[in-house]
């Protein structure tokens, strides 16, 4: 859940301009919401004070998702634990490309 501007500011520093890649912004966590991916464990809500979304790469063709994978797991809420494990992989790009 970021606002436009960390998103724009992130899409250049990973130069997605002119690809097919979009960054999108969720600031009032309406996406969030509408994909059921709150972040529900204690740990980062008790560090950053507010809600999070769960790390997800999702795919839409045509306005429909058509891949949605979540990086998280009962040790690992965020899926950052390990940035080479088998939680976090879930939604690196390598994955994500492997399903198109």
């Amino acid at each position: 859940m970021n606002d436009a501007a960390v998103m724009k500011a992130w899409g250049k520093d990973q130069k997605v301009a002119g690809t097919i890649v979009e960054f999108l912004a969720d600031p009032h966590g309406e996406l969030t919401k509408a994909l059921d991916i709150f972040m529900t464990h204690e740990g980062p809500y008790g560090v950053f004070g507010m809600q999070r979304s769960k790390r997800v790469a999702v795919v839409y063709e045509n306005d429909v998702a058509t891949i949605v994978e979540v990086s998280e797991g009962p040790d690992d809420p965020a899926g950052d634990n390990d940035p080479k494990g088998p939680v976090t992989y879930k939604t690196k790009v390598e994955n994500i490309l492997s399903q198109l």
